[in-house]
């Protein structure tokens, strides 16, 4: 008892010191995660026994495993892109063109569509809401609408591409821990939150049959869509997602040099930009893997199963102790990556032990963070469109009925063993 507890403590050591030091502060961005999983990590080095380079060994193995090595692969790809994409003007042609597209009287619905299509295009919910927001906002005050409410459509649309995009870091982290394809998972969790996300719809539908669509829309450039399009179906048709974000560069560089939006070195400078900007996510990304390999050395996943599963029966059972693991830690992290980072290892062996699919488990994994992440006030996409929109966030959350609705969904998928297919 003593020793598992022991082992477990220096994830008890970040997660306390992130959580206490970031509700000391009154801001859970201020204090930076890299600290407070680096003093966690030196932490547990110091508590393994043995010599010091011999523990050092222990870390560093579980932060350099081919699987964090492709998926720092994956991150590196995936920034080149984002960036150089967004530079060319291609969130900015998107957006343009879903505005275009929508129905008149449907408006809050078009924008729920045009949230879902842009995030599950580029694979992140902040850049979705960075992207509407601001539209959202000024086509509130145009209208006359309730501005939380229709902030709270783009928000809750933006998780839809967070959690089945293919290029999504919460996606490639989810199935890189499960070991399973990007695309598997992506029919599991489609089943999941499909009949949430058509419920949603609807409501929108309803609900925006008295707002009016705003007067005036950008021109729109169909050619700078092109690169989230190819992205997008290459992804869906199985496409290995290296070679699906390499074809996006290729294609951003091609149509932006020949549209004038960049020059070649600024090009260059766009996916470097890129590539910097997702630094962070791979420190963490390492640093996690280290100390998961030191707490797994010392015992600490074996005992958090054998406790957490002991009163546990059966398929379902496990499927609710992974939901419950990455919600808690979500909730005391406020970031869906780092939580399934935190326990993709330990969901993997609950995983193994009960027979789990790891298709599904990957999704329940994705899911449940997308489902906390979007309903805490203290959480980066929440904040990011309060402050776009100046409205408070605790406005916006009782309105988030996305998150709300796919948590529900994978809860009954767990319950009824939905989909049979899968469980």
């Amino acid at each position: 008892m003593k020793k598992g507890l022991l082992a477990l403590s220096p994830l008890l050591v970040f997660v306390v010191l992130y959580l206490v030091t970031s509700i000391v502060a009154g801001d859970f961005y201020k204090v930076p995660i890299t600290v407070a999983f680096l003093t966690a990590s030196i932490y547990a080095v110091a508590i393994t026994r043995g010599k010091l380079r011999r523990r050092i060994n222990v870390f560093s193995r579980g932060a350099g495993t081919p699987e964090m090595m492709l998926m720092i692969w994956i991150f590196i790809l995936a920034g080149a892109f984002a960036n150089s994409a967004k530079q060319m003007g291609a969130i900015d042609a998107t957006v343009n063109l879903t505005l275009w597209l929508l129905p008149s009287e449907m408006l809050l619905a078009g924008l729920f569509i045009a949230a879902c299509f842009i995030s599950l295009s580029i694979g992140t919910s902040v850049g979705t809401i960075v992207a509407l927001t601001p539209i959202a906002a000024g086509v509130a005050q145009q209208t006359g609408a309730d501005i939380a409410m229709v902030v709270a459509v783009v928000v809750g649309g933006s998780f839809f591409g967070d959690n089945l995009s293919f290029i999504s870091d919460t996606t490639i982290i989810a199935t890189q821990t499960q070991g399973c394809k990007t695309s598997d998972k992506f029919r599991v969790n489609s089943f999941i939150v499909a009949p949430a996300a058509v419920l949603i719809l609807c409501i929108y539908v309803y609900m925006g049959l008295d707002v009016a669509a705003p007067a005036t829309i950008p021109e729109v450039n169909v050619w700078k869509v092109v690169p989230y399009l190819v992205v997008l179906i290459t992804a869906i048709f199985g496409v290995n997602v290296m070679v699906v974000l390499t074809v996006g560069i290729v294609l951003t560089g091609i149509i932006g040099l020949l549209d004038g939006s960049f020059g070649f070195y600024d090009w260059l400078g766009a996916m470097g930009g890129g590539i910097v900007s997702m630094g962070e996510l791979i420190i963490i990304t390492m640093l996690a893997g280290g100390l998961l390999e030191v707490i797994k050395h010392n015992g600490g996943i074996d005992f958090i199963i054998t406790r957490l599963t002991r009163r546990i029966s059966g398929k379902r059972g496990g499927e609710l102790a992974i939901a419950g693991l990455v919600s808690i830690v979500n909730l005391c992290t406020a970031n869906n990556t780092v939580a399934i980072i935190t326990v993709g290892g330990i969901a993997r062996k609950i995983g193994e032990k009960y027979g789990l699919d790891p298709r599904k488990c990957a999704s329940l994994l994705d899911t449940f963070s997308c489902t906390v992440q979007g309903l805490i006030p203290y959480g980066a996409q929440v904040l990011m469109a309060a402050g776009l929109a100046a409205v408070n966030p605790v406005m916006i959350v009782p309105r988030l009925y996305y998150p709300m609705a796919i948590g529900l969904s994978a809860l009954i998928a767990i319950m009824l063993r939905y989909p049979r297919r899968y469980s």
